[in-house]
């Protein structure tokens, strides 16, 4: 290029690898899509699903347990039971799923202490609704297997018994859903999904029973006796709620990672409670001891955050696979989750559409062994977790980490602690889970915001680890590295990259028709990927429009991970908000979005003018679809009302509060004394001649 043309100075050099070296880092982000969907491809075609027999005979006698947290922190109670129900009627053996409520425990709001009364309730409730049902099939596999003891097969009236126990679970599985109140898409696809397609698939068992009955054929003895007992593994789950905030030892830190990490530090443990001056405390109770807690201990743990359901045979297809010859090294295997369908909003489905593709691209790391851990729900290994897990001190209190939550990525993170050890993670190539996406613009950012930030901080801890696997057997390969480097870091240069095409002036002979081709088959896979997962083709192109308005976001999390590796101090974990009114959004971020609308507009008069075509055909396109973006997925008003929000908000300066002093001045030394503390710890300084405590001598006040 610089022999062809006539580059002569230094600022169009510089200029020219600028350009370069930014075209050079968005085509290789196209270029692992292209390599992730080809790795999906391959999956998919290779995909070999396991028959209900299979399944039957392996979980028939199963006696690992596996232990379901719904981490939850201000849920809207529905959300939370439909997840719950969704995770309780697994048919899996040994289910215990137990809500993590991440709420304040004493909040003043009447509102919210009737919200937060009526989540702790639901354990409790759901229990009781599978209480009755799972009782009588218990009854009935105790009594069936004393009836056709000694025998080895069974026909007739054995069979027929069989087939009114099935009917038995359709009905209830068919009242519960008639009992649903349909308020939105989610309550749809829970009825369908969830309740109707699990009685549907028992309503299949009682048609070839049906058939065998008609065909006087038999069964063996074992087939009955597993087929009695996926009746009871459906409905014999367990279901309660853990609150680490109603003790003092646990860690409170406000992320989703520690809430997760206080409750899994607990696990096999007996525990009682104990009352200190700083609040309720868990010691191990000895073995001659009443114990207060008792926390079982499962092989397996599943993840699940509060606003996603999954299918019937989630964990029993997962951990199938976790139990396969060759795959004792896999730690967490997932499904990435995929979106629910008939979303209200063009927000929530343009989201939903880029969630549906992301899925395809995942499953496409795990060919290449490059598969990162999805939060939004896995199945892991303990003692994985075990093998990673970090051991610090807050205060007096001892945390147990496994989990990282260094950057508000924690799963990223972790699925890089891992590798260390020679772990590996897999996407099991099924849609096997679903979550929801967000319905506005601002509970949009407070997501992507969160997924910009960390991703460069998590980078270097992966180079590290890289060279120190060099040469073993869990040595990293060369693809490997690329995918995971472009998962890590594409975001950043993306933004970066995307700001510079639009905002500098590139000297108009940089454009070439090579970088539209190169471009192209990355669109045209998206479109296709698009169209294969019942979006439209033209959804690429508001995709785009998508990533637009959303440009300031990313550029701002990258911007933070920057900071926090400057500064190493913890990005506060933003939860998404899942709240039936619109979110506001930080007046920047629909600013931005304005000023890329006027600014290539702005441009393309300029370039228009100049007979610059190449680019002020760009100009105007991203004009164009920018606008379609604020129009479409922020809304004219939302914005007015958002952007006069923020700007009023510089006119108002907050108050401080007052100390509290005496009238002298100086601290009421009678409430300063932390009398339980004195009774309770007695002398806490060994230096001091007196016996008094530290917190009545810092209570003092020189005069």
């Amino acid at each position: 290029m610089y022999i062809e043309r006539d580059f002569t100075t230094l600022r169009v050099v510089i200029e020219a690898l600028i350009y370069l070296l930014t075209v050079t880092f968005l085509c290789f982000s196209a270029l692992m899509y292209l390599l992730s969907r080809q790795g999906a491809l391959i999956r998919f075609r290779s995909h070999r699903r396991v028959t209900r027999a299979e399944l039957d005979h392996h979980f028939s006698h199963y006696e690992k347990g596996i232990t379901v947290l719904i981490p939850s922190y201000v849920e809207d109670v529905r959300v939370v039971e439909k997840t719950i129900w969704s995770a309780v009627l697994q048919e899996f053996p040994h289910i215990q799923v137990v809500l993590l409520i991440d709420d304040p425990p004493n909040p003043s709001d009447p509102h919210r202490i009737a919200e937060l009364n009526e989540t702790r309730r639901l354990g409790a409730l759901i229990s009781a609704a599978l209480a009755e049902i799972s009782e009588r099939f218990v009854e009935e596999r105790t009594e069936a297997l004393a009836r056709i003891d000694g025998t080895d097969s069974v026909r007739g009236a054995e069979l027929t018994h069989l087939c009114t126990e099935y009917r038995w679970a359709i009905h209830w599985l068919a009242k519960q859903a008639e009992r649903w109140e349909i308020r939105d898409h989610t309550d749809r696809f829970f009825i369908d999904n969830v309740l109707l397609d699990l009685a549907a698939d028992l309503r299949l068992t009682v048609t070839a029973l049906e058939g065998a009955l008609e065909q006087r054929e038999k069964l063996s003895s074992e087939r009955v006796e597993e087929l009695y007992n996926r009746l009871v593994c459906i409905f014999s789950g367990s279901v309660r709620a853990f609150e680490r905030k109603k003790y003092a030892s646990l860690s409170h830190e406000a992320n989703k990672a520690m809430n997760l990490n206080a409750y899994i530090s607990l696990m096999g443990k007996r525990l009682k409670r104990i009352e200190t001056p700083r609040g309720v405390v868990l010691r191990p109770a000895l073995e001659d001891e009443f114990a207060d807690l008792l926390i079982p201990d499962t092989e397996y743990i599943l993840t699940l955050d509060a606003d996603s359901m999954l299918l019937r045979d989630y964990c029993l297809r997962l951990v199938y696979l976790l139990e396969q010859p060759g795959n004792e090294q896999v730690a967490v295997v997932q499904t990435p989750y995929s979106s629910y369908r008939g979303a209200p909003t063009r927000m929530e489905r343009i989201a939903a559409a880029t969630t549906d593709v992301q899925h395809i691209l995942h499953q496409g790391l795990t060919h290449y062994d490059a598969t990162f851990w999805v939060g939004a729900n896995a199945i892991i290994r303990k003692r994985a977790l075990q093998d990673i897990a970090q051991v610090s001190f807050e205060g007096d209190n001892r945390v147990t980490t496994y989990i990282q939550d260094r950057t508000v990525i924690e799963d990223t993170e972790s699925s890089v602690d891992l590798g260390l050890y020679g772990w590996h993670l897999v996407n099991y190539p099924e849609r096997l889970s679903y979550s929801a996406t967000p319905p506005d613009f601002g509970s949009l950012v407070i997501q992507r915001r969160r997924w910009a930030n960390g991703g460069l901080l998590i980078l270097p801890k992966f180079l590290r680890q890289r060279r120190a696997r060099r040469g073993t057997k869990t040595q990293v390969r060369p693809l490997e590295t690329l995918l995971r480097v472009n998962y890590m870091a594409s975001i950043a240069w993306a933004s970066v990259g995307l700001i510079l095409l639009l905002g500098y002036p590139f000297d108009s002979r940089l454009l070439s028709p090579w970088v539209i081709i190169a471009a192209a088959p990355y669109f045209l896979s998206m479109s296709q990927d698009l169209k294969d997962n019942r979006y439209k083709r033209t959804d690429v192109f508001r995709i785009y429009a998508f990533n637009l308005i959303l440009l300031a976001v990313n550029t701002s999390g990258t911007l933070k991970s920057i900071q926090q590796g400057i500064t190493n101090e913890k990005i506060p974990f933003a939860r998404t908000p899942k709240v039936a009114n619109r979110t506001s959004s930080p007046w920047l971020f629909v600013f931005a979005p304005l000023f890329i609308v006027f600014y290539s507009a702005f441009v393309f008069v300029i370039y228009f003018q100049d007979r610059n075509w190449g680019n002020a055909i760009f100009a105007i396109f991203n004009a164009s679809l920018c606008l379609f973006g604020i129009v479409s997925y922020i809304g004219i008003w939302p914005s007015i009302q958002d952007l006069f929000l923020g700007l009023l908000s510089w006119f108002f300066v907050p108050t401080k509060n007052p100390q509290n002093h005496s009238d002298s001045g100086v601290l009421d030394r009678r409430n300063a004394i932390d009398w339980r503390s004195m009774i309770y710890y007695g002398q806490t300084d060994p230096d001091s001649p007196t016996g008094t405590t530290k917190s009545l001598e810092s209570a003092e006040v020189a005069e």
